[in-house]
């Protein structure tokens, strides 16, 4: 295909990729500073910010974009400044997405309690907008700034010596090269493909107790500019407007449920989902208007964000929130700024020779204090996600204290400085 990478013939060793506007040789020079694998909403908010700072990035993307994600679609008011730092709101705005005014939170028994959209300040607004069209709109934005980006193209391999990452093997095809940079970034999402290569483990299906599905769906009843999120027994799942009049279904079974389904999403949807009164109500007469998207789950929360000198992990590679937070995006925004903040300034350091273990010192002591909190206290109220009988009495508690319920779903949030000044980490003691 014409906008894909193609091989051709170059110099001895060397592989260069073509692709539009732009070629890109692959050899085994040091010509990059940070190598980004995965070009989702972290990574290419990471190669953005780099390549606008001057850096030499080189962003790598196994699929070909535009491309459906299992997702909320869900992005929180608080991304609109993210964007706007990115110089991309105008892109996101030209694709139309929908409005999202409030979340309803339903419990199994059909009663809820609201959280506005307005409470997460800045524009008051979230946004109902496919991963396909923003993520499109985010991998070219970082091309413009200046990041050299591969698509179709998988990273197979880290290039070590000594504990210390100083590449990776990247195949498109079946050819296959090696390409070095002093600092990689693992944007690649929850199966953190880079970092599995320090760490491997084997599979176990005990290990995945959840599964999680999307599709976006026609003729459902949600209501114009809400957000519905909806408990049942085992899991709980959300619904809202996207663009072109389509709505966005992605829910979080138990492994158990989906087998006694046949692993039927539709059917899973209909058995399980429709255990919420409400959303029996607005998913009777919907039909898919995508292929179902499925994925299984091991469970949530923080893994290592700096594993070894020369690897950074952002997005959800670093930690995964809980999706009934419509955090999720915002998240993924923030880290990858975060890290660029911190790669920025390492490279930049005034002091001679500056030390990859202070690079992750320095990111790993920003990326606690920027993410801890809200992590911790997702924690806490999964505990009630997941059973019927606790979500149905966390509903009532906070429908009573409109206060109380401000400070929790601020709680989810936390407050990432201007310019992810938090970034700016005391240094680790050490060789300099």
């Amino acid at each position: 295909m014409q906008d894909q990478p193609q091989l051709v013939t170059g110099k001895k060793d060397q592989l260069r990729f073509v692709l539009p506007d732009r070629i890109l040789v692959m050899s085994g020079a040091t010509n990059y500073e940070v190598i980004i694998a995965g070009g989702g909403p972290a990574g290419a908010s990471a190669a953005t910010h780099l390549a606008m700072r001057g850096v030499r990035v080189l962003l790598v993307e196994q699929k070909k974009f535009p491309r459906p994600k299992l997702c909320g679609e869900f992005i929180s008011p608080e991304c609109a400044l993210h964007f706007a730092r990115l110089q991309v709101a105008d892109q996101m705005l030209a694709a139309r997405p929908a409005t999202l005014t409030e979340t309803i939170f339903y419990s199994r028994n059909g009663s809820s309690v609201s959280v506005p959209s307005s409470w997460f300040g800045h524009a008051g607004l979230a946004l109902g907008l496919s991963r396909a069209e923003m993520d499109e709109r985010l991998l070219r934005r970082a091309a413009a700034a200046g990041a050299e980006v591969i698509e179709n193209t998988s990273v197979s391999g880290l290039l070590m010596t000594d504990g210390c990452v100083h590449g990776v093997n990247l195949k498109q095809g079946s050819a296959e090269r090696s390409y070095r940079a002093p600092i990689t970034i693992d944007a690649t999402g929850r199966g953190r493909a880079l970092i599995k290569y320090l760490r491997p483990r084997k599979n176990d299906p005990r290990r995945t107790p959840m599964v999680a599905f999307k599709a976006h769906l026609k003729d459902t009843g949600v209501a114009t500019a809400v957000c519905e999120i909806y408990f049942y027994r085992g899991g709980y799942g959300g619904l809202s407007s996207i663009e072109d009049g389509l709505s966005n279904l992605c829910f979080i079974a138990s492994a158990r449920d989906v087998r006694a389904c046949g692993a039927d999403p539709d059917r899973v949807m209909r058995e399980v989902v429709c255990q919420n009164k409400r959303a029996s109500l607005t998913l009777a007469a919907a039909r898919a208007h995508s292929p179902w998207l499925a994925v299984s789950l091991e469970g949530f929360g923080r893994h290592e964000v700096a594993p070894t000198k020369g690897l950074l992990a952002v997005g959800d590679a670093a930690s995964f929130i809980d999706p009934f937070t419509g955090s999720g995006m915002l998240m993924a925004l923030e880290s990858g700024e975060l890290a660029a903040t911190s790669v920025a300034d390492y490279l930049n350091a005034n002091r001679p020779s500056p030390s990859l273990e202070d690079l992750r010192f320095r990111y790993a002591t920003a990326y606690h204090q920027m993410f801890n909190s809200r992590l911790r206290v997702c924690s806490v109220i999964r505990r009630a996600a997941f059973v019927p009988g606790l979500a149905e009495a966390a509903i009532h508690v906070f429908a009573a204290s409109k206060r109380l319920r401000r400070r929790l779903a601020r709680a989810t949030r936390g407050r990432a400085p201007e310019g992810c000044a938090a970034a700016r980490a005391p240094v680790a003691p050490g060789p300099g």
